[in-house]
């Protein structure tokens, strides 16, 4: 099915779409042609939370891109699921391909999928590249699962197809450029603010000195990259601590968040030394809360990952003392813009334009980390990111 300038679905109607459509002229051929005069960002609001480096190397991109022959393309950004989560990088990626009038869309199922062995979602999006390849787009940004869809991305790069991963990264894959947080970095910045004396809240239990238990909701396994280089960077501040550091698996499948929360429980009641902090490390880690409210153990300082909805609600309730939070809108934002300043300007005068946000892949010579940054946004300031993200269009 082609998809040059008109919305498309794939995968049996699994597929929600939320599209960016191009420009009426544009959607008459099977290339897009019609010239674009000057693309116009829309401004984003000034507060304490705008990440104002990004913002600069975003504004010095589009002046390059201006200075081209402009012309639409066609791109094609993948996401695991529309929801939740994702809902901020949907938002991001649409308002930018709306702003580059490219022709394309934003594709994700409309919740997390699942099989009996597991591999709907994989399954989803190999289609979706292959759907993807065979419509002739000239970049992908994609949001992968694992390595059952590497094989996927090393065809698209096999047809000289630029790919950008973002909020989870296939580092093997050939894939052109990852944006998003540094995992290891973001997971060090949480452990931080669990220890951060500064980082108070006189209605919110401070941590006590060591010794004691501090339980991790992570994933240590290797199978899952960016997962477990989160949880290492917890692991690492802590080791350098007197506090014993214990990993609690973190379970994502449908329907299990009680087993989840009876897992932390009981971690809660067993722990020698006892517990007297933890950290979650991901969207879900709000069940810590729940898991601390469930044995009474209301004294302990919990720090969480993002901003879901439940994160929310028990940071207002002053049982959070702080949140890392992944800026997913400009995860999605800034990918169409990568890929339409690779096709126009080249990738290393785009590289080179995102220079102060690059980062060395470990053991490569060459630059392909594009690093977003985190918020680490105190129990204090919840409202005030919750504004921020409201005025951006970014609630989840």
């Amino acid at each position: 099915m082609k998809m040059t300038g008109r919305c498309w679905m794939t995968a049996l109607g699994l597929t929600l779409m939320t599209a960016a459509c191009a420009a009426e002229d544009a959607a008459q051929s099977d290339k897009p042609t019609a010239e674009i005069t000057q693309i116009r960002r829309d401004r984003t609001p000034v507060t304490e939370f705008t990440p104002t480096e990004l913002e600069a190397r975003i504004d010095d991109l589009v002046k390059a891109i201006n200075q081209s022959g402009l012309k639409p393309i066609e791109m094609v950004v993948l996401l695991k699921h529309l929801s939740t989560f994702f809902e901020p990088i949907a938002t991001g990626a649409n308002r930018a391909m709306g702003e580059l009038e490219a022709v394309g869309n934003v594709l994700g199922p409309s919740t997390q999928m699942t099989t009996d062995d597991g591999t709907a979602s994989q399954n989803l999006q190999n289609q979706q590249i292959a759907n993807a390849i065979e419509d002739g787009v000239q970049g992908l940004g994609i949001s992968p699962y694992d390595v059952l869809n590497e094989p996927s991305v090393k065809e698209a790069v096999k047809q000289k197809l630029h790919v950008v991963t973002f909020d989870t990264d296939l580092k093997d894959s050939g894939r052109t450029l990852y944006v998003g947080a540094i995992q290891k970095e973001a997971g060090a910045k949480a452990a931080q603010a669990l220890l951060d004396s500064k980082i108070k809240d006189d209605e919110i239990p401070a941590l006590p000195p060591p010794p004691g238990t501090i339980l991790v909701h992570g994933d240590a396994s290797t199978q899952w990259y960016d997962g477990s280089q989160r949880t290492f960077g917890v692991l690492d501040v802590l080791g350098q601590t007197g506090y014993t550091a214990q990993v609690v698996q973190a379970v994502f499948i449908n329907g299990q968040e009680g087993y989840d929360v009876d897992q932390l429980k009981t971690q809660i009641l067993n722990a020698n030394p006892p517990v007297v902090g933890m950290i979650g490390v991901f969207n879900i880690s709000y069940r810590c809360v729940m898991a601390a409210e469930d044995t009474g153990r209301l004294d302990i300082p919990i720090v969480t990952f993002d901003f879901d909805p439940k994160t929310v609600e028990y940071m207002q309730k002053k049982r959070i003392k702080a949140t890392v939070v992944q800026r997913q809108y400009y995860e999605g934002y800034l990918v169409p813009y990568i890929l339409y300043g690779i096709q126009h300007i080249g990738l290393e005068a785009t590289k080179q334009i995102l220079g102060p946000l690059m980062v060395d892949e470990k053991g490569m010579p060459d630059e392909h980390r594009v690093n977003i940054g985190v918020d680490v946004v105190p129990a204090n300031k919840f409202q005030a990111y919750n504004d921020f993200l409201d005025q951006i269009g970014s609630i989840q």
